[in-house]
């Protein structure tokens, strides 16, 4: 038996192609149970951001919301097909790299970068205090050599671009954003963003972010500082700029969007456990206060038909 299709209904492929999918970013990145940083928080962010996240798998990190303890790091080769297998069959128009575990993988991901160099990198150099002395040098050595040359932005912290770009930096004045983008120019990397430098006493209790390259400082934006401490908030920068240079934001506007979207998911920040605070990336999505009483349907600003695939605070996408 068979069924006659009435000739004007739509396939699925049709519907699809009437909606457009949005920009796919690539992290390369740890798994962190935490969810604060690594790959969780590169998820968060880049769908806070309004693009998609094709997620690669690159170490698993052992933490709490405190500290690292140990990590179980993940064959190149698997890393390889992870990354091969989805960018076969989807298009990515931007790359995000974290940390990778290894210098063996670090490899591992240079040489899939290779092969896409049109599409711009952010790269994020984490503090590796927590990992052993060989491996943390054997693996930045790798970095330096490897991953900058392919990198747009380097992001990180002022201290950690420092002892990594400037290892022999002993002047009792702290390197200047431009001397650090000069130091990662040489490596092949155009601009650095670096960020919590710290601001003299007299300019109050603020730190500065800036965006540098090798010519001088671009761009910036300053923050007050916390009280409290966060753990994720250099993988949700680097995420939100590779999320808006993967749909060709100018730099500096990119950048400027990134360090406020980072402000806010800090200032809405939570504790989910005894240890650090974790950026909050859907703050702008939060449901009024508890105190406002509920909109009754028909009164003003209640929620219509057409609002109702909406989540709480509107539309996903900031920018």
């Amino acid at each position: 038996m068979t069924t006659d299709i009435p000739s004007d209904a739509g396939t699925a492929d049709d519907a699809l192609q009437e909606a457009p999918s949005p920009a796919c970013v690539m992290s390369f990145n740890a798994s962190d149970p935490s969810g604060a940083s690594g790959l969780g928080g590169d998820i968060a962010t880049i769908a806070a951001m309004g693009a998609h996240a094709l997620p690669v798998v690159t170490t698993i990190i052992m933490r709490d919301t405190a500290e690292i303890f140990d990590q179980h790091v993940i064959e190149g080769d698997a890393i390889v097909e992870q990354a091969r297998s989805i960018l076969e069959d989807v298009t990515v128009t931007g790359f995000k790299v974290g940390f990778l575990g290894s210098a063996e993988n670090v490899s591992a991901v240079a040489e899939i970068l290779s092969d896409y160099a049109e599409v711009p990198l952010v790269s994020y150099l984490p503090n590796l205090s927590w990992v052993d002395e060989d491996e943390q040098q054997s693996y930045l050595d790798a970095f330096r050599e490897l991953i900058l040359p392919a990198t747009e932005v380097l992001v990180g912290n002022h201290k950690t671009l420092t002892d990594f770009l400037l290892p022999e930096w002993d002047n009792e004045r702290p390197a200047s954003p431009r001397e650090l983008a000069v130091a990662a120019a040489e490596h092949g990397t155009r601009f650095v963003l670096v960020t919590g430098v710290m601001l003299p006493a007299k300019a109050g209790q603020f730190i500065d972010n800036v965006l540098a390259s090798a010519q001088g400082a671009l761009t910036g934006e300053k923050f007050e500082l916390f009280e409290v401490s966060f753990v994720g908030a250099g993988d949700t920068l680097s995420a939100a700029l590779a999320s808006l240079l993967a749909v060709n934001s100018e730099l500096q506007a990119a950048v400027g969007e990134a360090l406020q979207f980072l402000d806010q998911s800090l200032d809405a920040g939570f504790r989910p456990g005894m240890g650090h605070v974790v950026p909050d990336r859907f703050f702008w999505a939060l449901p009024p206060d508890e105190e406002e009483p509920p909109v009754l349907p028909g009164e003003p600003g209640a929620v219509t038909p057409d609002d109702a695939t909406l989540p709480p605070g509107g539309s996903r996408r900031v920018h």
